[in-house]
């Protein structure tokens, strides 16, 4: 159905959605599609402005996956806005938004496991087990329904998105993996549909968590090792925010082992937990003529 007041196609199910994208139907027209929660944010937008620059269609989905919530996680609390996304969709320029029902996702589960790899097992995953098996699952799901040419994933979250690219490389998945860089607020926090249950205070306090890293930046760059530079942005965050760290890591990128003379990008990552809302970041730098310079990201 198209909802007049955006002037947007909203799909619900998936037999109309292959039928719409049906690849024997495009003509040659290419598809670019942007997987989200929802509660969009210029993050989100962002994924948007790079899918339409490369692609004559761009699909946008909206789903809020319970297969990667763990037990105690903030799956009923996740914020949810329909109307206010299809606002925001359509004056970005997406042609098409998906919003399928559990029920319609997952209808039957006959037991089958996607199971991620090593790189599942650190950062974000170390915590959360099971996590990735559910990014995995609906990942896989999103791209046999949509079937795009190209697939656009922010690098805020880069543990998601080395496991995504080599899900992909590893299984000859057809789409292509478009990584986005991380859009932020002026004072430096990262856009996250998180950010609105910070109270006040932890509001002000968050923006210390990306000084950190830049800080980390600036000591890799000097030749400083990983273990010190982990020590040190951690410190930063703990003087500078009431935050508990759940972690920093400094690792290579995108298969997320140590780092060696070798590694051609490296990420420094951190989560901290605040009252109600963890936050995840991360600086990736990639290595130029021998020399680590720092990625940018959008402001």
């Amino acid at each position: 159905m198209v909802i007049e007041s955006t002037s947007i196609e909203v799909i619900e199910t998936i037999e109309e959605l292959q039928q719409r994208l049906n690849r024997n139907e495009r003509k040659n027209a290419t598809v670019g599609f942007v997987p989200t929660m929802g509660f969009l944010h210029e993050g989100h937008l962002s994924l948007v402005k790079h899918a339409k620059e490369q692609n004559d269609i761009v699909v946008m989905s909206i789903f809020v996956n319970p297969a990667q919530f763990g037990p105690g996680e903030d799956f009923e609390s996740y914020p949810r806005d329909r109307e206010r996304d299809l606002r925001l969709a359509s004056s970005a320029g997406v042609d098409i938004v998906f919003i399928p029902s559990v029920e319609e996702m997952y209808p039957s589960d006959g037991g089958i496991r996607i199971l991620p790899g090593v790189q599942a097992n650190m950062l974000c995953g170390a915590s959360r087990p099971g996590h990735f098996d559910g990014v995995l699952k609906v990942v896989l799901k999103l791209f046999n329904i949509v079937d795009p040419d190209r697939s656009y994933f922010g690098l805020k979250d880069a543990q998601q998105l080395a496991i995504i690219e080599t899900f992909v490389r590893d299984f000859n998945l057809r789409t292509a993996i478009v990584r986005v860089p991380i859009v932020r607020e002026e004072d430096g926090l990262a856009k996250s549909s998180r950010n609105v249950n910070l109270t006040a205070a932890e509001r002000s306090e968050a923006p210390a968590i990306y000084r950190a890293l830049q800080i980390g930046s600036d000591l890799f760059a000097s030749g400083f090792d990983p273990e010190t530079i982990e020590q040190r942005v951690g410190e930063s965050i703990v003087s500078n925010s009431s935050g508990t760290i759940d972690y920093v890591k400094m690792l290579s990128y995108p298969d997320l082992g140590p780092v060696t003379q070798h590694s051609s990008e490296v990420i420094l990552a951190c989560a901290v937990k605040f009252s109600t809302t963890r936050l995840i970041d991360n600086i990736i730098m990639s290595t130029k003529d021998g020399t680590y310079v720092q990625n940018d990201d959008e402001q």
